[in-house]
């Protein structure tokens, strides 16, 4: 099985399966720059997840209501 890789602006990032390689933007990542990535996003994601979390801050109260709760 032979994977391909497009270098199309519609599949800005491609995981080959069968070989495990990561590619952006038509250009293949090292294992290490693709640990780099992963971790950016991921960093990303936990900082705008506390932003969202300190924005909500004055109902922290309904966060973990059981049911439905009183969320208007």
């Amino acid at each position: 099985m032979d994977a391909k890789v497009s270098n199309s602006r519609s599949n800005a990032l491609h995981y080959d399966r069968v070989r495990r390689r990561l590619w952006v933007l038509g250009q293949r990542c090292h294992h290490g720059a693709t640990g780099a990535i992963l971790t950016t996003v991921g960093t990303v994601g936990i900082v705008l997840g506390g932003v969202l979390m300190a924005h909500d801050w004055k109902d922290r109260e309904m966060w973990f209501e059981r049911g439905w709760g009183n969320q208007p």
